[in-house]
Order: structure tokens, then sequence, then C-alpha cells
């Protein structure tokens, strides 16, 4: 490697007196490199010192309250890391209750970055989902009250409007322990019985909603209290407790019903689960548009094995397979079956894929068991059903079979620039005169084009059809 490259080790060679001069030579005229260069220095002196230093830039993005450019955006996240990566390395491993001080305020600081920033990314909300990580690293060691903890977090949660104390029950479960729990199930649900402010009414009445401001913030702590409430009942293991939050009709949601099966069957009462996930996947039967819900059959998968109900699992699996082509349930199904007995079950179920109406879930289930052979052979029975438009799919298969099945990957390929051509669809015509170039490449490869046009033939056709397409025809000729 060159003496001249830009590495750690080349770098120490120049010492530090010259590297010194680089980094303030660096650090002019950019106010972030200057902090990352005072931070560094405060390390070197100790936590407290690193924490002073942090507190006051606390203080300054606080008030600050220029909007930050999505240009800009990249180096207030960076800024945002380097804070939080401070508190994980210097003052964590020394002072656990000084970082969770810390992390805490950075938290709060939450709702003045996202108020003037568009984190349509999520960079912004991964720093502060970061940040929770990091206090349940550090709560089992904190040293703190839990009552007054509990009483924190209540205001915490209850003012997060951009979701930055999310998880943050679980985060410190160990530190509130049974006392603080308990402590904070009780002062939530005195919270949410409390009558509005007039605080909180004038919150909602600028919201111009079509309910009145009471009931909307009755709604809103009731929501938060029931969350509240399920995070408390997870830490303290209360099944019941988590349950209660729901209605009866509730339990039979597909987007509820898994999560409360799933603690039952943890609890030992897989035949609880059992009946409340059979109610919901018979709501889902009888709706009109079934929402595909993995969630849902893979904990009900879950519970039948707990209770031991095999055949009604291998029959479950199965008509999930049919269903939505689910390789995960095929192979769980095939798993269950004796030796050479899945030899069978495995054909017959791929016959199933050959003749399934989508074709192009078909072609991709296929591709990605492998069944190569299988996925060629349905493209050629099946080509004038070839959707043109689901470029990732057929791009992806065509690939796959290049090597082995040619005259199938070109089927694929030619399908892709027909629904170009057909729709003229401009600026894919770059897209299209690849897939052509492609197919030329595997003329010399395919022995036998049957009752399909050769290359040639095809191309001419193109011509035919599409002659005045000037624009992809001097990409193809130029």
């Amino acid at each position: 490697m060159s003496k001249k490259t830009l590495n750690k080790a080349n770098l120490e060679k120049l010492g530090a007196d010259k590297l010194a001069e680089l980094v303030m030579d660096l650090v002019q005229g950019s106010a972030a490199l200057q902090r990352r260069a005072r931070m560094e220095l405060s390390a070197a002196q100790g936590p407290k010192d690193v924490a002073a230093d942090l507190r006051k830039r606390f203080a300054s993005l606080r008030r600050s309250r220029s909007y930050v450019a999505w240009r800009k955006q990249r180096a207030l996240v960076k800024d945002l890391d380097s804070l939080v990566a401070q508190i994980e390395t210097v003052i964590a491993p020394q002072d656990a209750t000084e970082a969770f001080e810390l992390l805490w305020s950075f938290l709060q600081l939450a709702p003045s970055i996202h108020e003037r920033t568009d984190d349509s990314n999520g960079s912004v909300g991964d720093v502060f989902r970061h940040a929770v990580v990091l206090i349940e690293q550090v709560a089992p060691r904190v040293t703190i009250n839990p009552q007054p903890l509990a009483e924190r977090i209540l205001d915490a949660v209850a003012d997060a409007g951009y979701g930055e104390f999310d998880g943050i029950i679980p985060a410190t479960e160990e530190a509130l322990g049974p006392e603080g729990l308990e402590h904070l199930k009780q002062i939530t649900k005195a919270w949410a019985d409390t009558p509005p402010t007039p605080a909180e009414l004038a919150a909602y009445e600028r919201f111009g909603l079509s309910s009145s401001p009471a009931d909307s913030v009755r709604r809103a702590k009731a929501s938060t209290c029931s969350i509240i409430l399920a995070d408390v009942a997870d830490a303290q293991g209360d099944v019941d407790a988590y349950m209660a939050r729901y209605t009866a009709e509730q339990l039979t949601y597909g987007t509820i019903a898994p999560d409360v099966a799933r603690r039952l069957i943890d609890a030992g009462r897989a035949s609880e689960a059992y009946d409340i996930l059979q109610a919901s996947m018979a709501r889902e039967t009888d709706t009109p548009f079934r929402v595909f819900n993995s969630k849902l059959d893979e904990v009900y998968e879950d519970c039948l094995e707990h209770l031991g109900k095999l055949d009604e699992l291998k029959a479950h699996l199965w008509t999930t397979f049919e269903r939505d082509l689910s390789a995960r349930a095929l192979r769980k199904y095939l798993k269950l079956l004796p030796d050479f007995d899945d030899v069978e079950a495995e054909e017959k179920a791929l016959d199933r894929v050959e003749a399934y109406p989508r074709l192009a879930a078909a072609i991709s289930f296929l591709v990605d068991w492998p069944a190569l052979d299988r996925a060629a052979r349905v493209v050629l029975a099946r080509a004038g059903e070839l959707d043109g438009d689901g470029y990732t799919t057929l791009t992806r298969a065509a690939e796959a079979m290049d090597t082995h099945h040619p005259l199938a990957a070109t089927l694929l390929r030619r399908a892709m620039v027909e629904d170009t051509l057909n729709g003229a669809k401009s600026t894919r015509y770059r897209h299209a005169v690849r897939h052509l170039a492609e197919c030329q490449a595997s003329d010399e490869a395919i022995t036998d084009y049957g009752a399909v046009l050769t290359h040639d033939g095809f191309v001419a056709a193109l011509r035919q059809k599409h002659g005045r397409k000037y624009g992809f025809w001097s990409l193809v000729d130029g």
C-alpha cells in the first residue's frame, strides 16, 4: 500500500504537532467540526466535561428555530448521532445515571427538532430510537427512585407528539421494578380519568376538529392510557391486564389477535389463544377483501403445535400455501411429513404453482424455491399471459434462467420490451434496449425457437409495429 494513502497508520506517522495543525486547518469555517473537536478535547478531560458540553449543545439545539432543509439534514443527523455516541462511549461506561439523564434530555429535544425538519426518510427518528435502546442498556445500572421515574415516564409519554418515547417502559422495566410499574399503572389510570385541563382543551381547539375538544382530549388520553397499561401488563407478566384493554370484538381483529394469542401461548394458555385465533380467522374469512396477515397465520401455527393438533396444522399450512403461494407454509408443511412422502407432496405442490392463476406470482415462487425447470416450462406454456409491466419479477426471473433456459429468459425480456413500446413508455426505452440486447446475446444459445419468432423475426415485427418510435430505435441502432 502506498505511503501516501489516507489511512490511520500513515497519518500517525506525521506526528502530533503536524496532525494538530491539520485539524486546526480543517475545522476552520465548520461549526460542526469545531464542535466535534471540542467534544473530543472534553472527552480527554473526563466524563464531567463531556456532560457539561453536551448540555450546552442540547440547550443550543432547543433554542434553534431555523428550518433545516433536506440538503442540510444529513449534517444534522450526523451531529445528533455524535451526541448520542459521546454519551454511549464516554459517559455510560463510567456513570450510568448521568448517561440516563443525558439520554432523557436528548429525547426531550425531539419536538423542537422534528418541528423544523422533514423526516420523511426517518433518519432523525432513528437517532431518537437509538437513544431509547441505550436507555434500556444503562437503566439496570441506574440509581433512581422508581416512583418519581414512573411519574416522569407518564409525563413524557403523554407529551410525546412524535413518538420519541415509544418503548420507554420496556426500556426502563428493570429500573422501575415492581413498585414503579404498579405506581405507573395507578397514576396512568388516574390521569386518564382526570377532566381535561384548559391547556389540553386549547391544544385541540386550534385543530378545528368536528368533535368537541373535550371529547378529543378524552379519546387521546384513553389511547395513551391503553398503550401504557399494555406495556406495564407485559412487564408484570399479566396477560389478563393486557387483554383487558380490548373489547371481545376487538380481540377478533387480525391486527390485535396475534399479539394477544402470542402472550397467552407464552403464558401456557394455548387453549385460550386457540379460541381467539379461530374467531379472528373466521372474521377474516368473512371479510370481502381479505388482508394478507402472515403474523396471524404464524401465531396460529405455533398455537396448533403447542396443542398437538398436527393434522389441523398440516391442513392449515396446505391451505395457506394454496391461497397465497406461501413458500414458508409449504416448507413447514413438508417438514411435518414422513420421509419420501414429502417428495411426492412437493411435486404435487409445484404442480399447483404452475397452474396458479396469477402467472407473475407463480414464476416468482418457482424461481425462489428454486425450481427453474418448472419456471421455464410455465413461461413457455403461458407466454401469452405475461405482463411486461412486472419489471422486477420478470427481470429477476430472466437473469435466473439465462444460463440453462435461454428461450424462457428471452420471452420474459420480450414481454418487457413490448410493454414499453406498446405503452410508449419513453422513460424506459434504455431498459428496453438493454433487454433487446440481452435477447440477442441469448440467440446463439437457443437451438430451437419452436413456434416462437426467432430473434431477427421478433426485431422485424417490432420495427413494423413501432417503427415511428424514433427515440427507441436511435438507441438500438446507435
